[in-house]
């Protein structure tokens, strides 16, 4: 299925979308939020959280990526008595200490801590505790690419400390895009551990968070990696042809961000491993591309993997959500969902196609489907028309693989919803809703949008407004009651 490109246009003003991150979010407590249209479902009992940069800013002094803002994670409650939203910042300690000192005061993804290079060797990235979230039983993770998550509490959002599952060491990151299964609740994870080389780590949790297994496997260089797939017997990563220059990171003259070259000479990496033993199955390579994500991921009927993901040619996206920080971006960086059948036992690709030709991200998919190759994903997307150079996704989607369709639900012109969130209905297993934050640059605010998971064409069933402006975010999750 494909969509035809929007045209590039000059550039302009800085779109509405910066004004969401314009000053540091604002928190609030738990607060009753008011119904601004239609009516909250019966059978919507559970949580939402989201979890994103909240403070780009200090003492006038901006953040160099996106990436680099403190964590903010907002909670929405819909309980029978109503709906209480709540929004807090991640208390991780860097945030404290630069919260008392007015200023920034470590390295991280995309910046150099202040002072002079001496004082930079070798010295820790701040947690910003910013990019996802992993609601356990009994706490709400707040998750990182190269650390240990923070515990929250799950109702008021309570910063409780660092979460080491009990036995995780803490050289030992847990990355932000844990992966569980719906059959045993079983959680697979990872993390890279920098070195001459990298090391991939693998863990296995169990439903409680409680660390059951774990392996070690190591790599060639020190590339980035943000996500993986579960599917099946197996979990896969696609290795892109990225890697660190360490050297200039260690003695503090670069950013992690700016070190990463991409070498498109090689080849993007293929590692399937076995889902029980965390022990390498095969590795392949294949034409070099980028993902941040995978979306919808299983073994199918004939034992192949198939990997549904959001391909990059290059890594220009870094550049762009460097730009994020800035409120005014100009890098193109052309995105496709992309599937890919895999043989396991050799990573060698067997077949590949376009099912999304139009700029996208953040897949979810929906669980409702007894067969996984019907399953419906839900996606990020531009407004038809949109500045996909200036813009940021000012839509959401539903990809249809039976029909090979995509249906939109347009927010509206200087309006920004976040990644679609898809949450089971209590009441009846075959209904589902869709809740997506949305930022109004028309108006200044932000607010809660629930639509019908299978009539996104129609107006949002609910709307909730929110007590204030909920910067961009990155990921989240539903927790039913």
């Amino acid at each position: 299925m494909t969509a035809t490109r929007s045209t590039v246009f000059p550039a302009t003003q800085p779109k509405a979308w910066a004004k969401a991150i314009a000053q540091p979010a604002a928190e609030f407590p738990l607060t009753p939020l008011p119904i601004l249209s239609g009516k909250i479902p019966d059978g919507l009992r559970g949580s939402l959280y989201r979890n994103g940069p909240a403070r780009l800013e200090r003492n006038g002094v901006r953040v160099r990526h996106w990436f680099d803002g403190d964590g903010g994670i907002l909670g929405i409650h819909f309980t029978p008595a109503g709906v209480m939203g709540v929004y807090r910042y991640v208390q991780s300690v860097g945030y404290q200490d630069e919260e008392a000192a007015g200023q920034f005061l470590y390295s991280g993804y995309g910046a150099l801590a202040p002072g002079p290079i001496w004082e930079r060797w070798n010295k820790q990235l701040k947690n910003a505790a910013n990019v996802s979230v992993l609601a356990l039983s009994d706490k709400l993770l707040a998750l990182w690419e190269a650390g240990q998550p923070y515990a929250l509490d799950l109702q008021t959002l309570e910063t409780k400390g660092l979460e080491d599952f009990g036995s995780l060491r803490s050289n030992c990151p847990y990355s932000a895009h844990p992966k569980r299964d719906p059959a045993t609740g079983d959680i697979f994870n990872f993390g890279i551990v920098f070195g001459a080389n990298a090391t991939l780590n693998l863990y296995r949790n169990d439903a409680s968070g409680r660390l059951l297994q774990k392996n070690a496997i190591p790599l060639n260089g020190i590339p980035l990696l943000h996500d993986f797939a579960l599917a099946g017997s197996y979990l896969v990563f696609c290795v892109p042809p990225l890697r660190l220059n360490a050297l200039p990171v260690v003695f503090g003259f670069s950013s992690f961000s700016d070190a990463l070259m991409w070498q498109s000479k090689y080849g993007t990496q293929i590692i399937v491993i076995d889902r029980n033993t965390l022990e390498p199955i095969s590795w392949g390579e294949t034409d070099p591309w980028y993902q941040w994500h995978f979306g919808n991921s299983y073994q199918d009927f004939d034992g192949e993997v198939v990997l549904n993901l959001v391909s990059y040619k290059d890594f220009q996206t870094n550049q762009r959500l460097k730009e994020v920080a800035t409120g005014k971006m100009q890098t193109e960086a052309p995105s496709q969902l992309r599937q890919i059948r895999l043989r396991p036992q050799t990573a060698k690709i067997s077949d590949q196609e376009i099912l999304v030709e139009q700029d996208c991200d953040f897949p979810i998919v929906s669980p409702q489907a007894a067969d996984p190759d019907l399953a419906l994903t839900y996606l990020s997307v531009h407004r038809p028309g949109a500045d996909t150079r200036q813009e940021m996704f000012g839509a959401i989607a539903c990809y249809d693989p039976a029909r090979q369709s995509l249906t939109l639900a347009d927010a509206g012109e200087n309006r920004y919803p976040a990644e679609p969130i898809y949450a089971a209905d209590a009441l009846n297993p075959q209904q589902g809703w869709i809740l997506t934050v949305v930022f109004d640059g028309n108006t200044d605010s932000s607010e809660v949008w629930i639509y019908d998971c299978d009539r996104l064409t129609d107006e949002p069933v609910c709307r909730l407004g929110l007590p204030s402006i909920i910067p961009h975010s990155f990921h989240g999750t539903w927790k039913a009651a």
